[in-house]
């Protein structure tokens, strides 16, 4: 029997907590997800936040910026709206329009690193490698609050991380380091990676390789967290296989309805964390 570890459902409840923290506070606080360009998924992912951040009592500030703005023009912009009165988070949304690629970590660190709820600047990015955790990686913390969820003692448990991937496998495995537990990362370029995989109590996925993880590569009562997404005929797709792992897998979090949801409650999350120390 496999248990689904429910991020809508987690989610709504670490929201409702966010709403009633925020309705306390002196001031209304300011969210600002900045858009450049006019990609429609972008636009989608932008329009769901304003909706949360309404929901929450978080005024959220609109910046759709022209998809012919400069590298320097956009700095400049994110630098005003660090400036705003009651701003309590500033991300960029990603990805950026091809042209700005190059500079797309520069324009990342042009958000105040007080501001980057994302965690995505240099010093902000540099500050959580350090074991400073006040403001971390969305992604990551949603996997850990998944896994969290289900009050497992870790101390004793194989955990493998797939993927090193900037958002999900890196600070992931940072975060199991915090806790002074140990974790296997695996990369494509592991050495008998089916191996250390089937031998793993605790998978967290974050390779963006559609439906990888099959319930022949895992041990029977595995626990997984599947942070990978990718398009597919079907639609939005995890690294796992979830039919072939049912039956086998202890606990999954499964995509859609898992780390998705979760890391927008922990978005907010760190939202109200900088509301709170203004």
């Amino acid at each position: 029997m496999t248990t689904i570890i429910d991020g809508r459902k987690l989610s709504k409840e670490v929201l409702a907590e966010i709403k009633k923290e925020v309705s306390t506070l002196p001031f209304q606080p300011v969210f600002c997800d900045i858009l450049v360009g006019n990609d429609p998924v972008s636009a989608q992912y932008v329009k769901m936040k304003k909706r949360k951040a309404e929901d929450l009592g978080i005024h959220f500030h609109e910046a759709n910026l022209p998809e012919n703005i400069t590298a320097e023009e956009l700095k400049k912009e994110i630098k005003k709206i660090n400036k705003i009165p009651n701003m309590c988070g500033v991300i960029v949304q990603l990805p950026l329009p091809s042209y700005l690629s190059d500079h797309q970590q520069e324009i990342l660190d042009a958000v105040d690193p007080h501001l980057d709820v994302d965690c995505l600047s240099t010093i902000a990015s540099d500050k959580f490698y350090q074991g400073d955790i006040s403001l971390a990686f969305p992604t990551a913390l949603a996997c850990m609050y998944l896994l969290d969820s289900i009050k497992l003692d870790l101390k004793t448990k194989k955990i493998v991380v797939l993927g090193q991937g900037k958002l999900v496998g890196k600070p992931v495995a940072a975060l199991f380091h915090f806790r002074e537990l140990k974790v296997e990362i695996i990369t494509r370029k592991t050495e008998s990676k089916e191996k250390i995989i089937k031998e793993a109590d605790v998978i967290v996925s974050g390779m963006g390789h559609g439906q990888y993880l099959k319930g022949d590569m895992i041990k029977k009562g595995a626990v997984i967290v599947d942070a990978g997404t990718s398009e597919s005929n079907a639609g939005i797709v995890g690294d796992v296989d979830l039919e072939s792992i049912k039956g086998i897998a202890g606990y999954v979090s499964p995509v859609p309805g898992g780390v998705g949801p979760m890391t927008v409650a922990m978005l907010f999350s760190n939202v109200l964390k900088v509301a709170k120390i203004k």
